[in-house]
């Protein structure tokens, strides 16, 4: 299944790479991820990561627009929905980018850096997102937990 990771960075959802095959292609990139974070999954956990203020000014920068049926419609829902996920809680979303498609996202916080990993899979295999992701969300904290650092100073 196709991984991504991006990076909100400068006010700005940035996907920095994506990892997929020809039998497991990534989500194509039909509406600008920068434009759409209210849609998608990569964009939806990199704005739970964010301060209420920051949020607020993504989204008088890139507005709640409807791009599915099944895509938040305005501002306050998408704000609600967040505030009542966890800032570092597995997100979901079903067909909000793309019709056909589902994706989770798993948060990583890197210092001041709000960072994911996601996937995606076409909706025909939507039963085995959440168990893929979970199995994701303990990899990455398994190797964020075993990382060594060395400072000089």
């Amino acid at each position: 299944m196709p991984v991504y990771y991006a990076t909100y960075r400068d006010g700005e959802i940035e996907v920095m790479c994506v990892s997929d095959t020809v039998g497991n292609p990534a989500v194509e990139e039909w509406a600008d991820f920068r434009e759409t974070g209210h849609a998608h999954a990569i964009g939806q956990c990199l704005l739970a990561q964010l301060d209420e203020d920051a949020r607020r000014d993504h989204l008088d920068r890139y507005p709640v627009r409807s791009l599915t049926p099944y895509t938040v419609r305005d501002d306050h829902a998408l704000l609600r929905r967040l505030e009542r996920m966890g800032r570092m809680e597995l997100v979901v979303e079903r067909q909000e980018y793309a019709l056909g498609t589902v994706c989770a996202a798993v948060p990583i916080t890197l210092g001041t850096t709000a960072a994911t990993m996601a996937m995606s899979l076409p909706s025909h295999q939507a039963g085995r997102l959440l168990t893929a992701a979970r199995q994701l969300q303990a990899e990455v904290g398994r190797l964020l937990g075993s990382l060594a650092l060395s400072i000089s100073i």
